[in-house]
C-alpha cells in the first residue's frame, strides 16, 4: 500500500488540493461566475484522479490500491446516484400528475398565510425525513415550496433553509435519516435506540433556527383568486404515491433484511413505476403517460455534482488529507473534535468526513462516554452540514430545485440562524448526555 501521509507532500498531493480549492471557489460562486456548481465539481473530482494516475505511472508504482480505491469509490457514488435517481424520478412522476399542485391549492384554498405554510413544510419535513431520508423529504417539501409562490424570494429563501435544516436535524435522530447516521449504526457505535434520545437535541437546534428564520417571512397569504379552478391529482397519482412509500419500504428493507445496497430497493421500486405507466397505457382510458419524460426531467446537474464532488473528496482521501484531522483527538478531546466535524462536513461532506472517523476510530472515552461521543459526532455531522447551502445531500438537492433562487449566497445571509440552532443542539446534548447522563 503507498504512505497516505507522503502523498500530502507530493506534487501530486498539493497540485490535488489546489484544484479542490479552486473547484470549490467557483461552486460557492455560482451567482457571480453563472457557472452550474456540477462542472467544477466534475472537473475537480476526475481531474483529481487523473493526476493520481498520472503520478503513479511516472514513478512506476503499483497501481492495484489505485485500482481498489476507485473501484470501492465507484460503489459509494452508485448507491447515492442510483438512489437520487429513482427519487427524482418519482418526484417528477407526482409533478406530472398534479399531487403538489393539488396540495399547494388545499393550502393556498384554506387561506394560510405564508408564515403559517412555512412552519406547515419545516414540521412536516422535520417529522419526514426520519423514514424517508432527509435528502428525498428536501426534494418532496422543496417542490411543494415552489408550487405555492415561484416569485416570493422573501419566502422562498427562508421556506428553502428551514426545510433543509428541518431535514437534516429530521435525520440525525434515526439510522434511516441520514447517510451518515446509517454508517455509524452498521458500524456498531450506537444502538437503534440511542439514536432516538437525539430527538430532543436536534428537534430544539431545529426548533430555534426556524423560530429566528421565521422574522424574515413576509405577511400576508400567497396568491390565490377565489375563481381559481380547484385542482385534483390526476389518474394515476395517489397509486404513484403507494408506490413511492412501498419504494422507501423496499430501500430500508434491502439494506437491513437482504444485505443489499438501498438504491437495489430503489431500483426496484422504479421497474414497479414503469411497470404501472405500463398498465395505464394499457387501459381504456385516453390518459397516457411516458415514464421516459419524467426521467428526463430529473435534475442532472444535481446528480453530477454529487459524482464531482464525492469523487474529489475520495481522491483527497486516497492522498491522505481526510486522515489529518482525527490525530486531534487526541491532543484536543473527543468533545472539541466532533463539534468540530460538524463545520467541515459542512465545507467537505458529512459521508467522507464520517468514513474518516470510522476508519480512524480514534478513543473517544469508555462505556458510556463512548457512545455518547459517537451520539455527539453522528448529529453534527448530520446537521452540521446545514451551516452551508451545499454542505448536506438536502442542501444541494434544493438548490437544484430552486435554481438560482436558494443559492450559495441566499444561504449564508441567514446562516447564523443555523449557527444558532446547532450550538444550541450541541448544548441540549452536553445537558442530555454528559450532565443527566439521559442516553
Amino acid at each position: 500500500m503507498h504512505d497516505l501521509m507522503h502523498l500530502t507532500h507530493s506534487w501530486v498531493g498539493i497540485v490535488s488540493l489546489i484544484i479542490f480549492v479552486v473547484g470549490y471557489y467557483f461552486i460557492a460562486s455560482e451567482d457571480k461566475y453563472h457557472i452550474n456548481k456540477a462542472k467544477p465539481a466534475l472537473l475537480a473530482g476526475t481531474g483529481i484522479f487523473m493526476l493520481i494516475g498520472i503520478y503513479f505511472a511516472l514513478n512506476g508504482l503499483d497501481a492495484k490500491p489505485l485500482e481498489h480505491e476507485v473501484e470501492h469509490l465507484i460503489g459509494e457514488i452508485a448507491q447515492i446516484f442510483f438512489f437520487l435517481y429513482v427519487a427524482m424520478t418519482y418526484i417528477e412522476a407526482m409533478i406530472d400528475r398534479g399531487v403538489f399542485s393539488a396540495l399547494r391549492y388545499r393550502l393556498v384554498s384554506n387561506g394560510y398565510t405564508y408564515k403559517k405554510l412555512y412552519w406547515i413544510t419545516g414540521l412536516l419535513s422535520f417529522f419526514i425525513s426520519p423514514v424517508a431520508d432527509n435528502l428525498t423529504t428536501a426534494l418532496i417539501l422543496s417542490t411543494v415550496l415552489i408550487t405555492i409562490d415561484k416569485e416570493n424570494r422573501n419566502f422562498l429563501v427562508p421556506g428553502a433553509i428551514n426545510i433543509v435544516v428541518a431535514a437534516n436535524a429530521g435525520g440525525a435522530w434515526s439510522p434511516f435519516g441520514d447517510i451518515t447516521t446509517l454508517m455509524v449504526w452498521i458500524a456498531g457505535k450506537g444502538a437503534f435506540s440511542e439514536f432516538l434520545f437525539l430527538f430532543p437535541a436536534a428537534f430544539l437546534g431545529w426548533f430555534l433556527t426556524a423560530w429566528l428564520l421565521s422574522r424574515y417571512v413576509p405577511d400576508g397569504t400567497p396568491p390565490f383568486h377565489a375563481d381559481e379552478k380547484k385542482v385534483e391529482i390526476g389518474e394515476g397519482g395517489k397509486t404513484i404515491i403507494g408506490l413511492f412509500a412501498f419504494t422507501i419500504f423496499t430501500a430500508v428493507l434491502s439494506h437491513q433484511l437482504l444485505h443489499l445496497p438501498a438504491m437495489w430497493g430503489m431500483m426496484f421500486g422504479l421497474a414497479l413505476l414503469k411497470i404501472y405507466v405500463y398498465y395505464i397505457n394499457q387501459s381504456p382510458t385516453p390518459t397516457h403517460l411516458n415514464a421516459f419524460s419524467w426521467i428526463a426531467k430529473i435534475e442532472n446537474d444535481t446528480l453530477l455534482f454529487f459524482f464531482g464532488i464525492l469523487a474529489a473528496v475520495g481522491g483527497l482521501h486516497f492522498l491522505g488529507y481526510l486522515d489529518y484531522f482525527t490525530e486531534l483527538y487526541d491532543s484536543l478531546g473527543a468533545t472539541v473534535v466532533n463539534v468540530l466535524v460538524g463545520f467541515v462536513s459542512a465545507v467537505i461532506d458529512n459521508v467522507p468526513v464520517m468514513s474518516a472517523v470510522l476508519k480512524a476510530n480514534p478513543p473517544m472515552g469508555t462505556g458510556l462516554e463512548d457512545r455518547a461521543q459517537w451520539m455527539l459526532v453522528t448529529m453534527t455531522a448530520g446537521i452540521g452540514g446545514s451551516l452551508i447551502s451545499f454542505g448536506s445531500a438536502a442542501g444541494v438537492g434544493v438548490m437544484g430545485k430552486l435554481h438560482g433562487i436558494y443559492t450559495f449566497s441566499s444561504h449564508m445571509k441567514y446562516a447564523w440562524t443555523v449557527l444558532a440552532g446547532y450550538i444550541l443542539s450541541i448544548a441540549v446534548w452536553y445537558l442530555q448526555f454528559i450532565v443527566l447522563h439521559l442516553g
